[in-house]
């Protein structure tokens, strides 16, 4: 009874994460302020959130400070992710992921999920495949969808947008139980197809560093969704925007509608 309740709990959670009709979902990750501080876009939170929202963003991610400061009780609804994991950009070695709030605090906050970052490769890859492992029993218990970040990083890693490597990082995810998984793109539908089939879970992309051109982020999407993803989570390529809310509107046409990158940017606000 109590594991048939976890379940319904986590049906209702992750429609408030993936939409019901496409099953997809565009993520806005805010979680940067402890590993870089605060940089262009999320200087002022509550405004960042704002501008992401109201341009259709399923949800924002970010540690316990995001609830404090980008909570609404106004305008368009977005789901609330919170994040479980970090390092500072200062540390020994950023790589390596520690948990700094557990489910339960996440919990209270009202969240609609959480979140952890495994870096598979690194030197303290045992650690984090632990912590999520362990964190993974927890959202089962408490019926909260897990999203796992899953990063081929580490001294064996040539390329972290290999295809080889990235299905790897993806498929320990989904084996160790997260509902959702979150990677890098490999650079083409063909490759990125491999990762898509190799996982039992949806499959989001990474936007990594700011991209040269909005054409050139909104063809990525495109290219990710035709072969099977399930949506993006972007952080810079989003909040460093000339125009978040306009931003977040194109990519939404894409991911949840299908719009083609020259459609999407003809959709004005």
């Amino acid at each position: 009874m109590l594991l048939a309740m976890s379940r319904i709990g986590k049906s209702i959670r992750l429609e408030r994460i993936l939409d019901r009709k496409t099953h997809r979902t565009v993520i806005v990750p805010m979680d940067h302020g402890i590993s870089v501080g605060p940089i262009a876009g999320l200087i002022d939170m509550p405004a960042t959130v704002d501008k992401v929202a109201e341009g259709g963003a399923n949800a924002v991610l970010g540690h316990m400070g995001l609830p404090l400061h980008g909570h609404r009780g106004y305008g368009r609804d977005v789901g609330l992710i919170i994040h479980l994991s970090a390092s500072s950009s200062l540390g020994p070695d950023p790589n390596h992921k520690v948990l700094v709030t557990d489910v339960e605090d996440a919990i209270r906050v009202g969240a609609d999920a959480v979140s952890i970052h495994v870096n598979v490769g690194a030197d303290d890859e045992a650690e984090m495949l632990h912590d999520l492992g362990r964190v993974a029993r927890t959202c089962d218990l408490w019926g909260m969808p897990l999203i796992a970040m899953m990063y081929p990083r580490g001294p064996k890693v040539r390329s972290e947008h290999n295809v080889e490597y990235v299905k790897l990082a993806a498929r320990i995810g989904s084996e160790l139980g997260a509902d959702i998984v979150k990677t890098n793109y490999t650079g083409s539908p063909e490759t990125f197809q491999e990762v898509v089939k190799g996982c039992s879970v949806p499959i989001i992309i990474a936007g990594g560093p700011k991209m040269d051109t909005e054409r050139d982020l909104l063809q990525m999407v495109y290219d990710a969704i035709k072969v099977g993803g399930a949506g993006v989570a972007f952080g810079r390529n989003i909040f460093q925007a000339e125009n978040p809310t306009l931003l977040v509107r194109r990519l939404s046409k894409v991911v949840h509608c299908g719009y083609t990158p020259e459609e999407a940017e003809k959709v004005v606000l």
